[in-house]
């Protein structure tokens, strides 16, 4: 059975975030340098742009593994990416330019994108090769001044692209192993960095429903399919489980890599489309641009001034909901567990001696964690602490005996933290060495 609607759309959210992850960086303005040189992660240049030294490859391909459950297994393979669309201005005089001041607004010329899906419907056990196409087109928009004289106008212009998709179905064993390979088929050899661009898949990825057969996980495979999952091979594309936890009939070939059924933290407002950035970081940081940065950052791209529209509009409650939570990945965490770890009281036996809040230890730093555990090395210290991590690893938290501030850290919590292999259990009483 073919997946829902609603599972395909919930899936459908995480490939949107795949699809637009690094399209425009943070401070969303195109005089910035970082959005000067793109575009982001999965880009299939044309044929030639690679060995020419002005692109992408034009292929990526994923292997993953599927149970065949019916007489009649089948896929629908939707190969998703964006399309660049060059925004030109041109003045009265039909000049291009690179700005415009229209009607108490800013206008920039910019690369956008037009998003673009191919569906492919195959027949297992291969589909040897089917081609299709995506149209150029052009539309021009006159700027016209308050007085309704002309301004100048924006011109749209995208150029055609074409893809090829390969399938094939290879039994292995107790399961099966799917080969997918997608191709940017453009006729036309690129001949400089603009042209391989503008021919170029931008974001390419694949979601992929299963009929009469289901997805086996090559993150996590199960027994059976373990020596067929070690001997799948990714090129610039890696295939997750998508879908809710337990779903096997949604596959995301992504060219992030992620884990199985990925979905978007319920804490994110929306998009932010900078990875490298944590969405409460990043939203106080768009609230301190000045009038001018965001006037710009909103002409860049209508994608840059929602961001700035919505970070603008939320409330003290909207940014405490973007602080986050802490999950347990190996289940819900609930108060009852929670109720079990107190740093306080909780101890940890080192060489025999139990060691707990108030012990002494003297600290042997091993795993350079931090270039200043050089300067702790055979320092005494005052445990004021121990913790567990979601992984299950554990951590003492102490402070210094020698630090002067060493009661200010532990009222305000700043405490340095070490494995129980970096400590020596100390008698209560024993000096401090020079």
């Amino acid at each position: 059975m073919s997946a829902t609607p609603q599972r395909l759309a919930a899936a459908r959210t995480v490939a949107d975030a795949v699809l637009y992850e690094g399209y425009l960086l943070y401070p969303y303005r195109a005089s910035s340098d970082k959005n000067r040189s793109r575009w982001q992660f999965g880009v299939l240049g044309p044929p030639g742009a690679a060995e020419r030294g002005l692109g992408e490859p034009a292929t990526m391909s994923t292997q993953t593994l599927v149970r065949v459950t019916g007489d009649a297994p089948r896929l629908v393979v939707r190969l998703r990416f964006l399309q660049l669309q060059r925004r030109q201005l041109h003045d009265a005089d039909g000049v291009p330019c690179e700005r415009l001041d229209v009607a108490g607004r800013t206008e920039l010329s910019w690369d956008e994108a037009v998003e673009q899906e191919l569906t492919f419907p195959v027949a297992l056990p291969a589909l040897t090769g089917a081609a299709a196409a995506v149209a150029g087109g052009e539309e021009a928009e006159p700027l016209l001044h308050p007085d309704g004289t002309p301004a100048g106008s924006v011109v749209r212009h995208r150029w055609p692209l074409a893809a090829r998709l390969a399938v094939e179905l290879t039994p292995q064993g107790s399961v099966s192993r799917l080969s997918v390979v997608v191709r940017n088929d453009h006729p036309d050899r690129p001949t400089t960095r603009e042209d391989a661009t503008r021919t170029s898949l931008l974001g390419a990825h694949l979601l992929v429903e299963a009929e009469d057969c289901t997805f086996v996980s090559v993150v996590d495979p199960p027994e059976d399919a373990r020596e067929a999952a070690a001997g799948c091979r990714q090129d610039r594309c890696w295939p997750f489980l998508a879908g809710v936890e337990g779903d096997d009939d949604l596959l995301l070939g992504s060219p992030i890599i992620l884990y199985d059924h990925p979905e978007v933290a319920p804490e994110s407002a929306g998009a932010l489309f900078d990875a490298t950035e944590i969405d409460e970081i990043l939203t106080l940081r768009v609230m301190t641009m000045t009038d001018d940065e965001k006037a710009e950052a909103r002409a860049t791209d209508p994608r840059a001034a929602a961001i700035i529209d919505r970070c603008d509009a939320m409330s003290p409650a909207d940014l405490q909901q973007l602080h986050g939570v802490l999950r347990d990945p190996r289940g819900p965490f609930d108060e009852e567990t929670d109720a079990r770890f107190d740093p306080e009281t909780d101890a940890v036996v080192v060489d025999g001696v139990r060691v707990a809040r108030g012990s002494r230890v003297r600290v042997h730093p091993s795993r350079r964690a931090d270039a200043q555990d050089l300067f702790f090395a055979d320092q005494v210290a005052r445990v004021t602490g121990v913790l567990c991590d979601v992984d299950g690893g554990t951590h003492v938290a102490l402070v210094l005996e020698d630090d002067p501030a060493a009661d200010l850290h532990d009222w305000y919590g700043r405490y340095f933290y070490f494995a129980p292999d970096e400590i020596e259990p100390l008698p209560d009483r024993e000096e401090s060495r020079p």
